[in-house]
């Protein structure tokens, strides 16, 4: 069947609740407590170990099928000469420069250091320190808006490619 990769995500994620469900299951009833004098046969819950085993193997035989189509699709499919796969590792560091040059831009120019020298007789001393920013504060702010617009333009790029194209699964 044929799939887009945010149907597929959908599928993926449909199936995983499915596996959680069936371990839930499985682990309430594969153990039970009776008290000594009651009937363990009327207390005991309605459990097959071969079943459950062979669902549970279902289950992840479809997963790991659905997750390595999803693979495939993100190594082979590409936006602006990269494949999906480099791009969901690219946009990571992308918001990690966009943090730091967020607190880049958020400085001042000169502005006081945040530790005082302290003396050994008096307590502190009447020296002052301050930080000076080693950069155009105006540079960082032209970098972080080109930084922000790149990841805008991939996000739109990679939603636009994960809902339109499609590619085969068979579960």
């Amino acid at each position: 069947m044929r799939y887009t990769s945010a149907q597929a995500a959908k599928l993926l994620r449909q199936l995983n609740e499915e596996h959680q469900l069936l371990l839930n299951e499985e682990m309430n009833k594969k153990v039970f407590l009776a008290a000594t004098g009651e009937d363990v046969e009327s207390l005991r819950p309605e459990y097959d170990f071969t079943s459950t085993q062979m669902k549970l193997d279902a289950l992840e035989a479809k997963i790991r099928k659905v997750k390595h189509a999803i693979n495939i699709f993100n190594l082979t499919t590409r936006i602006d000469g990269m494949s999906i796969d480099e791009i969901l590792i690219y946009l990571p560091q992308l918001r990690d420069r966009k943090r730091k040059l967020a607190a880049m831009i958020d400085r001042m120019p000169k502005q006081r250091a945040r530790s005082s020298v302290l003396s050994r007789y008096s307590g502190q001393t009447p020296i002052i320190d301050y930080e000076y920013a080693n950069y155009d504060i105006h540079d960082a702010e032209g970098e972080y808006a080109n930084v922000s617009d790149l990841i805008v333009l991939l996000q739109t790029k990679l939603d636009t490619v994960n809902s339109t194209q499609k590619f085969d699964i068979e579960i």
